[in-house]
């Protein structure tokens, strides 16, 4: 069966936040309700001067509709600085009780002038391929 990839993109500021994501079936274990799903972002800086990320915030939510947040200094141990035109890309994961759900958030950037602003990271579906009704 081929790996569905599902994605979203949102430029903030000049900020753009490209995602994919998939679920993982080695990582999952659906007959004790746990579904792992990868996803890979890239942050690029499309704006004309250099920013750092500072924080993020992901708002989670599954079929059940519940509701998760999480907040966190930077991205898998890094703050990254993005001059103009420089992107940064990573993978993590995401573990949920059901085989759907969706992501969304923002991350806290700093400008060079000490300004923080948002980039939004646009909602994106968590769902695992035999789920899908």
């Amino acid at each position: 069966m081929a790996v569905q990839e599902t994605s979203s993109e949102e430029v903030t500021d000049g900020i753009r936040v490209s995602v994919r994501a998939q679920y993982s079936a080695e990582h999952s274990d659906p007959l004790h309700n746990q579904w792992f799903f990868l996803y890979t972002i890239r942050i690029t800086n499309e704006s004309q001067s250099a920013c750092q990320l500072i924080s993020r915030h992901w708002i989670i939510r599954d079929a059940t509709g519940r509701m998760e947040e999480v907040r966190g200094p930077g991205v898998v141990g890094e703050q990254p600085e993005l001059a103009p035109g420089e992107s940064f890309e990573y993978t993590s994961g995401c573990p949920l009780p059901t085989p759907l759900g969706s992501m969304e958030g923002r991350y806290e950037m700093k400008g060079v002038d000490g300004n923080s602003f948002e980039a939004r990271i646009a909602r994106f579906e968590l769902r695992e391929a035999s789920a899908i009704h």
